[in-house]
């Protein structure tokens, strides 16, 4: 019989997870570990997307009402009561019970557990919706710098609510850019929330993978990988769902999760009596940052 691999020989951010997963492929594990992402299609079934589109069509029809964004509602420009154009939901968990089942019940947990280990704790969530010809663009980042843990087991499984094409914006991931350097988002004094021009050139972007796939496609990526956005050339809108996750031995630096009262839940497992320190440092941001849209376009 096979010895348990030693802790000190699994990854700094898989550390504690089963070593038979649940749900994905040991492929799958090894090419997040790997790569600092990956793709699972078929996870999520059709009564899932059907019961998840109605929930967001509620909150479409709400904005129809919005003349400006407010803290819950990131609106476009151009966005009218007849053609609504909305960046992004802010907290749908919070906001709706089906995305909270969705999000603390569902595949996704099993999903979680099988990249990070069995005691989890959900951190936000949101839904952005990349509107047709000119949704726009999220420049090259990292997420881990808006929200800093005493650890990198952050990951953020993108839910395609829609079929999603080449021309529709689709996420682009760096591979192996979660293993490199933790890039500076500021400029200067300013919080940014993106690389700058002269990061982006060593980023290795060339390399970015942009997923494509049918409704119900799912994208996990963790924190630290470097990570943006082409707007939506389409006809058609892209509504991605986002849920991040930590192991429960991560813990906040920021006050960001205060903006969702469900923040900082374990929703699976055991809670942690110590925290885990990643030896590398993490870039602190602003304590309570506005939404990325907002950030990067310099919008006050």
């Amino acid at each position: 019989m096979t010895s348990p691999t030693a802790p000190e020989e699994l990854s700094p951010i898989t550390l504690g997870r089963a070593q038979r997963p649940k749900v994905l492929s040991k492929s799958q594990v090894r090419a997040y570990e790997h790569d600092g992402f990956v793709v699972a299609e078929g996870l999520v079934d059709s009564s899932w997307l059907d019961r998840l589109r109605k929930a967001t069509d509620e909150f479409i029809e709400k904005s129809r009402t919005l003349t400006e964004s407010n803290p819950l509602f990131d609106l476009e420009q151009g966005h009218t009561s007849e053609t609504p154009r909305l960046r992004r939901l802010v907290s749908p968990a919070d906001l709706h019970p089906t995305f909270w089942e969705f999000i603390s019940e569902s595949v996704l947990v099993d999903v979680v557990e099988d990249l990070i280990g069995p005691d989890i704790k959900f951190h936000h969530s949101k839904l952005n919706f990349k509107a047709p010809h000119g949704g726009e663009e999220v420049r090259w980042h990292q997420d881990i710098q808006f929200w800093p843990h005493t650890n990198y087991s952050p990951l953020t499984i993108g839910v395609f609510l829609s079929d999603v094409s080449e021309d529709m914006g689709n996420v682009g991931f760096v591979p192996g850019s979660h293993e490199r350097e933790l890039f500076d988002q500021y400029e200067g004094d300013d919080w940014v929330g993106c690389l700058s021009d002269a990061d982006v050139e060593r980023a290795k972007i060339e390399r970015a993978v942009f997923p494509t796939g049918s409704a119900g496609t799912l994208t996990i990526h963790n924190c630290r990988t470097v990570h943006g956005s082409a707007p939506n050339h389409s006809n058609c809108e892209r509504p991605l769902l986002l849920q991040t996750y930590a192991a429960a031995d991560a813990f906040t630096y920021t006050d960001l999760v205060a903006k969702s009262p469900r923040g900082d839940t374990l929703i699976r497992g055991r809670a942690a009596r110590w925290a885990r320190h990643d030896p590398r440092p993490c870039q602190v941001g602003p304590s309570r940052v506005r939404t990325i849209f907002e950030v990067q376009q310099r919008e006050t």
